[in-house]
């Protein structure tokens, strides 16, 4: 007696094969039997009949590493089809450290809540190793399956001490026991290490505006830590300094694989920015020189939508990259950031740093920064550049006055990146840039791009740029294979991770970025995506149902369904 058959469904096996119309088996939460025609008795049976069935998708970049901890079902994630997950990356990680020192790190690049924190911390760390943080994954009741990267900010901080690990470079000693921990971490079954060179990722807390530590290491350091990976073919995830090209030198410099196993090394990430349109360009002949000629194995990661980010008047992401921005991202209060702003010097200091356009990672082109929500009703839908020439203002001195005045309670969006089709398509489709880079979990007011791999799709069905098969290939069965992971595919012994696709929901748009209050951060407000229900009919973690017809099931987050995933 099988527990499930889904029969008459179209069979995308995540492998890129065209779809064949077959009856999947399901026992014990794995799949058995795959046969044009399954007649064996069942628990339950579903009709599959105008359906695709799919491997569940794979996300292979979130930070959801606290919420785990808060809570683990990741039901923003599941609802769009995700069912494993990539934690650890851009450095931060909490497998290893003290949890104040962790939330710190964490705080700032997260957009986290203090309450949220404090309710993270209340549980405190159960842990002393990378070991038993990975057997502490295990016992949580997991929604997705999760592959752990080891984040190097977490181990910097650990064996440095946290002011240290911001300020100096490591004693020979210290190195040496990175090292240790380092392999013993790998050994233990983390899919590689994260490190991170991004100057925008900054402290809380006590060191509150600090670059994380993982920013202050040296080549040494960072090569030391490719090297564990390399030996051992696991991945190497890195997130450069885009405003200096020698972080890219060394990264290049780590990959090679001309004499020696090249390294399994992931990259963010290849997007088209609005302030530079011909970057975007560099990627494709910079992989075929870095991976054919030099038989590196790296891997661009993009994202499958136009990069917009909501901010909350001067509170945003978006500032971090500068001085004055990185000022008022740390302040506390309003009224600590009203006294920033009746500093004549700070507010020349802003202008400055606004106008200095040396290479900017962010626009900063005030007519492409819309007004969302506003006292002031009627800026409402329009740019800061429009509103200024309705007021006869200068438009820099307009929009500091517009955040002095309202604070966050005027919120604005900007697009960074990835806002033309053709680009973007060129980059989804190209065989080593991986269709990624979501930041689930990460900057929960900011961005919620949670349904990437959905985004995908609609755009292969609406310009076929790829056939369906190929794209739901590169956001199962690829990125498993890569990652090596036992995941992605479906066939006879595999875990039944699977979905149930109404494809007439695909040729629909890809869908906005909405807030809701979430119940799973105490109600705190969260950006995601809504839409999915109309496509996403079921989600199957390890044989269980947990989203029917768009409804997650109250067993997510309460039985444990997915797995901690181990390099295979």
């Amino acid at each position: 007696m099988l527990d499930l058959i889904i029969k008459n469904g179209l069979k995308f096996d995540g492998n890129g094969s065209p779809p064949l119309r077959q009856d999947i088996g399901i026992e014990n939460g794995k799949i058995v039997t795959i046969s044009p025609s399954i007649t064996s008795p069942a628990d339950e049976i579903i009709d599959a009949t105008n359906l695709w069935v799919t491997p569940g998708f794979i996300d292979i970049h979130t930070h959801y590493d606290l919420e785990l901890e808060i809570a683990p079902s990741l039901s923003e994630s599941v609802r769009h089809g995700v069912t494993s997950v990539v934690i650890g990356n851009c450095s931060l990680s909490v497998a290893i450290g003290e949890p104040q020192m962790l939330a710190d790190i964490f705080q700032r690049v997260e957009t986290l809540s203090h309450k949220l924190i404090a309710k993270w911390l209340q549980k405190s760390l159960s842990w002393e190793t990378p070991g038993e943080y990975l057997q502490h994954l295990q016992t949580l009741p997991l929604g997705p399956n999760v592959a752990p990267l080891f984040g190097h900010s977490a181990l910097r901080a650990h064996v440095m001490g946290l002011e240290n690990s911001l300020k100096n470079q490591p004693s020979k000693f210290e190195l040496e026991v990175m090292e240790r921990i380092a392999a013993d971490a790998l050994d233990a079954g983390f899919i590689g290490i994260s490190i991170d060179m991004f100057p925008w990722h900054r402290m809380s807390g006590e060191f509150a505006g600090d670059s994380i530590p993982s920013q202050h290491a040296k080549f040494p350091e960072y090569a030391m830590l490719a090297n564990l990976c390399q030996q051992r073919d696991l991945v190497f995830q890195v997130t450069p300094n885009i405003k200096k090209i020698s972080s890219f030198l060394e990264i290049f410099w780590m990959s090679l694989g001309i004499i020696k196993k090249p390294l399994r090394l992931t990259v963010l990430s290849a997007l088209d920015a609005v302030h530079n349109r011909k970057m975007w360009q560099i990627f494709a002949p910079m992989l075929f020189i870095w991976n054919r000629i030099l038989q590196g194995n790296t891997r661009f990661q993009t994202l499958t939508e136009p990069f917009t980010i909501f901010s909350d008047g001067p509170v945003t992401p978006l500032f971090e990259e500068f001085t004055t921005g990185a000022k008022l991202n740390g302040c506390n209060s309003r009224i600590e950031r009203l006294k920033l702003w009746q500093s004549g010097d700070f507010c020349r200091q802003f202008i400055q740093e606004w106008n200095d356009k040396k290479s900017p990672a962010f626009h900063r082109q005030l007519e492409l920064m819309d007004v969302v929500e506003c006292p002031e009703k009627s800026w409402e839908g329009l740019s800061f550049a429009e509103i200024a020439r309705q007021e006869k203002q200068e438009t820099l001195e307009f929009f500091i006055q517009a955040l002095k005045k309202y604070d966050t309670d005027l919120r604005w969006i900007a697009t960074g990146a990835n806002d033309r089709l053709k680009p973007r398509l060129e980059m989804m489709k190209h065989p080593h840039i991986f269709p990624g880079f979501t930041d689930a979990g990460a900057h929960v007011r900011n961005l919620g791009y949670y349904d990437g791999a959905i985004s995908l799709l609609k755009q292969a069905i609406a310009t076929n740029f790829l056939s369906p098969q190929a794209a739901i290939h590169r956001v199962t069965g690829e990125p498993a294979k890569w990652f090596r992971l036992d995941t992605g595919v479906i066939k006879v012994g595999a875990k039944a991770d699977l979905l149930l696709i109404d494809p007439l929901g695909l040729e629909q748009p890809v869908s906005d970025q909405v807030q809701v209050s979430d119940p799973v951060l105490d109600g705190e407000m969260r950006m995601v995506k809504r839409g999915s229900e109309e496509i996403i009919k079921g989600v199957f973690i390890n044989g269980v149902r947990v989203v029917n017809d768009g409804e997650v099931s109250d067993i997510l987050g309460k039985e444990k369904l997915g797995d901690v995933l181990f390099a295979n």
